[in-house]
């Protein structure tokens, strides 16, 4: 049974009320002295902890989606391997079709499709898993020689692209909102920030490391390009995420505004983090710090003409500081626009209630010739 399964949340919180009452039951049964009541006693307690502990945490991770899998809990890391065999001139890869999880979701005609794929930058060197949600028009006759517009949507770090489906619900809720028609059928190209895992580069080309920067900003666009039927234009394209993501939406954006029309961010801080799980990412180049610094950036870099949504909130966000700069800081020909919550933390709830307005703005400044 896997980590989000139902089942196993049950059986955690059968074995902790079990655990409880056995407890309750046998209490008087080990109130004598001795060292075996007084192990029972301490056993009892222990069990029963644990038990607790273990279903508030499934609990949590289940409405969270911290992690996705057994693996991904204990730190190892099962990703598919390198396709090495590729049909001459593709970059993407198809591993799997789904139906999402929408009605009619079983005839992609209605419910649009989900493939898991692998793609291979061309420049950058690097393979990353991605998930590639098509609207249901991409399948319809009517829409047959249509192209479409495409944004690229990131998890924090270290999350997993699974997230994005699950927890987070992107392809349910694009689905929702065309079919309300608040925005216009799009493809999302989803995956996890962390294209070298563990390793957390921030989207950033490291010195003799991952040219992560260069996969998302060129590789990942031509790719898909290439293998659906998305334009090459920045107005085709724009990027989304929360956290880590959403600095590298903002980052992307920013630096990238001849491939990339918008950038939204949620939750996102405005300078790479450099930790223990970065490693060293610019290896003495303070340039590259500095570009990496988003204030920095619009303080002393040109801007183009993207277009860029904040978000924050005055109660429970730890970038409301950050976020009032960067609005302050984008000037013409840029754009910018902000959703500021009253209360919200950093977390899947928070980034809910921001998703379903973030992709109708995102919808709004892309087009799909």
């Amino acid at each position: 049974m896997g980590l989000t399964s139902n089942k196993v949340l049950a059986f955690a919180i059968a074995a902790a009320v079990l655990l409880f009452a056995a407890t309750v039951w046998l209490w008087p049964r080990l109130a004598r002295k001795g060292l075996r009541p007084v192990a029972g006693r301490i056993g009892l307690l222990l069990a029963t902890q644990l038990a607790l502990f273990a279903a508030v945490a499934l609990a949590a991770n289940n409405s969270f989606l911290f992690y996705g899998s057994w693996a991904d809990l204990f730190g190892q890391e099962q990703e598919m391997g390198v396709v090495e065999d590729h049909a001459a001139g593709s970059s993407i890869e198809v591993v799997e079709r789904r139906a999402p999880d929408v009605l009619g979701g079983s005839r992609a005609v209605t419910g649009g499709q989900i493939q898991k794929v692998v793609v291979s930058g061309a420049t950058s060197g690097i393979d990353s898993p991605a998930y590639v949600y098509l609207p249901p028009e991409y399948f319809q006759e009517k829409y047959r020689t249509r192209t479409f517009p495409a944004a690229v949507v990131l998890t924090g770090y270290p999350g997993t692209a699974e997230n994005l489906l699950k927890g987070l619900k992107y392809p349910a809720t694009a689905h929702r909102l065309a079919g309300e028609g608040r925005m216009q059928p799009m493809i999302l190209v989803m995956l996890r920030p962390t294209v070298a895992p563990p390793r957390d580069t921030e989207c950033v080309d490291v010195p003799g490391g991952p040219k992560s920067e260069t996969f998302f900003a060129t590789d990942l666009p031509q790719a898909v390009s290439e293998t659906y039927r998305v334009g090459t234009a920045a107005r085709n394209w724009g990027f989304i995420g929360n956290s880590t993501g959403g600095y590298c939406a903002l980052k992307i954006a920013l630096h990238h505004p001849g491939r990339f029309a918008a950038g939204a961010g949620l939750s996102a801080y405005y300078k790479a983090a450099e930790d223990p799980t970065t490693g060293d990412l610019f290896h003495g180049d303070n340039r590259a710090r500095q570009r990496a610094d988003l204030l920095w950036s619009l303080d002393h870099l040109p801007q183009g003409r993207s277009s860029f949504l904040v978000t924050t909130s005055r109660q429970g966000e730890g970038n409301l500081k950050g976020t009032l700069a960067f609005i302050e800081k984008v000037k013409a020909p840029a754009r910018v626009s902000s959703i500021t919550l009253d209360s919200g933390g950093h977390n899947f709830n928070t980034w809910r209630r921001e998703i379903p307005p973030a992709l109708e703005w995102l919808s709004g400044r892309l087009s799909a010739t």
